[in-house]
């Protein structure tokens, strides 16, 4: 049971350090979860394994369960619920599109697929 309490208190600590924000550097993330006093050096370790960068927080929770299982502590210590994946329109980029005016096309563009000839670019020689 206390396993379960370190990772909800570090489930915590992740939600308090993505708090309307898309992506956090991972020493940021690493700040927050240190200043949380129930969660216990061992799992500050756990934080050091997960490279630099910046990251979302699906992708941090992801991070950290790759931690925990190459480690082998899975069935022990558990693992981290990864959030559910936002609708753009939730996401504070799409805030900042609304107050910009920019349509929310451009934060969720459609692809195309690559065998449809009519969206194929078209190579030109420079000058032609």
């Amino acid at each position: 049971m206390a396993d379960q309490v370190v990772l909800d208190e570090l489930q915590q600590a992740l939600d308090e350090a993505f708090q309307g924000r898309d992506r956090v550097a991972m020493r940021e993330v690493y700040a927050r979860v240190s200043a949380h006093l129930r969660i216990p050096a061992d799992m500050l370790a756990h934080l050091n394994e997960v490279p630099e960068g910046r990251y979302t927080r699906e992708e941090m929770a992801e991070a950290i369960n790759g931690v925990i299982r190459r480690r082998g502590e899975q069935d022990s210590l558990g693992l981290l619920r990864i959030p559910r994946q936002r609708p753009v329109e939730e996401t504070p980029a799409a805030e900042r599109a609304v107050e910009d005016d920019t349509p929310l096309e451009y934060l969720n563009p459609t692809g195309t697929r690559p065998d449809d000839d009519d969206q194929t670019p078209r190579f030109r020689e420079p000058g032609a």
